[in-house]
């Protein structure tokens, strides 16, 4: 059975969303002398990333860890799509992806001793023997270290939504929902407000795109929005209600940084790679890598429904 409050906060984001996208279609018409181009991918994705979190939050557990899985495998597959590789690579990148069903088996075992470690000490200590093997050593350090790198953020990161749903059945779902409408919250505001009023910027070389301004402003709203609905989709205290808001908006400042950074370094020279990015899901699941298994971790230790 669906839970009333999923499928009423559900419904007000595919309501604002229709808001959203309805203004972007007017203001896209009437200034035509702007390029909105990059706006417009981003509403597609947003209207993408609802129908994978809605299937994660309101049906069985079962059905909620394919759909999540199957976003840790794109996710990884559009990271791997922007490094620089060669052939020898590409045995080591099967063993990546052959690595996310055997977590999500963890996952649905509830193993969450195995799920911990299985990436962080089991894949990336055995994960170099094929590249070895292979009788690689121009790139080694590089390819190896960069695809360890990816399964720790599209992996990883991303398959601690899936965890929830395990650790506490009875809120699991209704904390993926809580987590991901003020992630995306704060990436939409900080975008936003970088964008039009935004003037120091964070990393100008790196992302122009994300300034002090927008951080700011994102987390004061982030954080009033997690006070005003943690009563309706957690169980958490009033103190956690207001935290969250602010743990939450660090955890997205910093991945959205950190893989911002990254694709900088990996993309260098690659024009036509990094406008096709542009428009992939990977630029949507980076706040999500680091927000997922912070929010995680902090919930379970301080509360025994985790």
């Amino acid at each position: 059975m669906f839970e009333i409050e999923a499928v009423i906060t559900l419904l007000i984001i595919a309501s604002g969303l229709c808001v959203f996208n309805i203004m972007y279609l007017i203001v896209r018409k009437n200034s035509t002398s702007k390029d909105f181009s990059d706006l417009g991918v981003k509403i597609k994705t947003w209207w993408g990333m609802l129908a994978v979190f809605s299937v994660a939050t309101l049906f069985n557990p079962l059905i909620s860890l394919i759909a999540l899985m199957f976003l840790c495998f794109f996710s990884l597959k559009e990271y791997f799509s922007i490094l620089k590789t060669r052939k020898v690579d590409r045995q080591l990148f099967l063993w990546a992806y052959l690595s996310i069903p055997i977590q999500f088996y963890w996952i649905y075992i509830g193993w969450y001793g195995m799920f911990i470690v299985f990436i962080p000490v089991y894949v990336f200590l055995f994960l170099p023997l094929p590249r070895i093997l292979g009788k690689g050593t121009v790139g080694f350090l590089r390819s190896v270290s960069s695809t360890q790198w990816g399964l720790m953020l599209m992996v990883f990161g991303l398959s601690h939504l899936a965890f929830y749903q395990i650790a506490t059945p009875e809120y699991g779902a209704n904390l993926v929902l809580f987590l991901v409408v003020l992630t995306q919250l704060h990436d939409v505001i900080q975008h936003l407000v970088s964008l039009y009023i935004g003037r120091r910027k964070v990393i100008p070389t790196s992302n122009p795109n994300i300034t002090w301004e927008g951080f700011i402003i994102a987390t004061f709203v982030t954080t009033g929005v997690s006070y005003n609905i943690y009563s309706y989709l957690t169980p958490l205290d009033e103190l956690f209600g207001l935290l969250s808001g602010v743990l939450i908006s660090i955890s997205c400042f910093g991945g959205s940084l950190a893989i911002s950074v990254l694709k900088r370094d990996l993309l260098i020279g690659d024009g036509e790679k990094a406008s096709v990015l542009k428009k992939s899901y990977l630029t949507r699941v980076d706040s999500l890598a680091y927000s997922a298994p912070i929010f995680f971790h902090v919930i379970r230790y301080y509360f025994d429904f985790m």
